[in-house]
């Protein structure tokens, strides 16, 4: 583990410790998985415009998240069922976050309870949901969140049903025999159905909305009272051939006009992601896959590594870009394959 250079090296030591069908399931996307590919792919059309000469000896990587101070723009996006890849699961990436000094942001989903997330210690921590047609359910899981000192809710709105990942279809998959979905243990499920002005109804929490990729859904969140968007496609596991999500994110942001900030969710696996993502005007990202495969190579370890890795990243793409502080990142510090079109001669 000392020798790890980069996050993507996590995956191929994950690729070894699970199980084929634990494997499969968080590495996997929807269908022919051309946006899965794209997710990653699409950070590498996009090309820096670095400045010279600036006195980049101190570097402040610090910001704020619905007012809430963090060490860096990096957060942990949801991620289910984190016992899968560790026995610690949720307990090991909450501390580690806390550690870090970033956000982490619990699934509905996970094999850890809100409350025993909480037991970690402190951190700021934010409650992923799914809304359940019975409202008492989402009630009961917005309230518990909230008394145990989560500060936002993100909705997840892009999953109205699952999208077909093939992989668990060969697979059979299925949860662990041992493991629970702990926040929903003993309740009733019903279909999932979104309101959110209902949800405004019974928490003072802010809610950022998940799953985003449009101009008009970005109008349609702002109108709804939202106090955030998230940029995602799922981690590409809901509909193939949608845009990587670095490729919706400038119509999302132009869209949101700075009304509320717009965060970016998918493929960042380096420190020069998150500065291309904050260039083209995302507030901070969130990182999944990565998470899950360092915690199944080296558990809380790894995933204080993780955070580490591209922490430092981009603390240098920063430096070598002539940047001291976030504010200081700029459209003007990347050309996209957009621009390149605009500026090419005509024959």
């Amino acid at each position: 583990m000392d020798l790890i250079t980069n996050v993507n090296e996590y995956e191929a030591i994950a690729k070894q410790k699970l199980p084929k069908m634990v494997y499969d399931y968080f590495v996997s996307g929807a269908e022919d998985q051309w946006t899965l590919q794209e997710n990653r792919n699409a950070f590498s059309r996009i090309l820096f415009r670095p400045r010279i000469l600036r006195d980049v000896s101190k570097i402040d990587l610090t910001t704020t998240v619905l007012g809430f101070n963090i060490s860096m723009p990096i957060m942990i996006a949801p991620t289910a069922m984190q016992k899968m890849a560790h026995p610690e699961g949720e307990y090991a990436t909450a501390r580690a976050a806390s550690a870090a000094g970033t956000i982490m942001t619990l699934s509905s989903w996970a094999t850890s309870s809100v409350e025993e997330v909480a037991s970690t210690g402190p951190g700021v921590r934010f409650f992923q949901l799914y809304v359940i047609k019975d409202r008492n359910v989402v009630a009961q899981l917005v309230k518990r969140a909230e008394s145990a000192g989560f500060k936002a809710i993100a909705l997840t709105v892009d999953t109205p049903i699952l999208g077909r990942r093939e992989a668990d279809i060969k697979n059979r998959f299925t949860m662990p025999s041992h493991l629970v979905l702990k926040n929903f243990e003993g309740l009733e499920l019903g279909k999932l159905d979104k309101d959110l002005k209902w949800l405004q109804t019974i928490t003072s929490l802010p809610i950022l909305v998940k799953g985003v990729l449009t101009s008009e859904d970005t109008k349609l969140a702002i109108q709804a009272g939202a106090a955030g968007i998230i940029v995602s496609n799922h981690g590409a596991r809901q509909l193939d051939y949608v845009p990587a999500t670095i490729m919706a994110l400038e119509e999302v942001v132009k869209a949101a006009d700075g009304k509320i900030p717009v965060f970016l969710d998918g493929g960042v696996r380096r420190g020069t992601d998150v500065f291309k993502a904050l260039a083209l005007g995302a507030s901070g990202v969130f990182i999944g896959r990565p998470v899950v495969f360092s915690l199944a190579a080296d558990g809380e370890a790894g995933v204080r590594k993780v955070l580490q890795i591209l922490r430092d990243e981009f603390e240098l793409t920063m430096a070598l870009c002539g940047c001291r502080s976030l504010k200081e990142i700029s459209r003007a510090h990347v050309v996209t394959e957009l621009d390149r079109q605009r500026v090419a001669p005509r024959l």
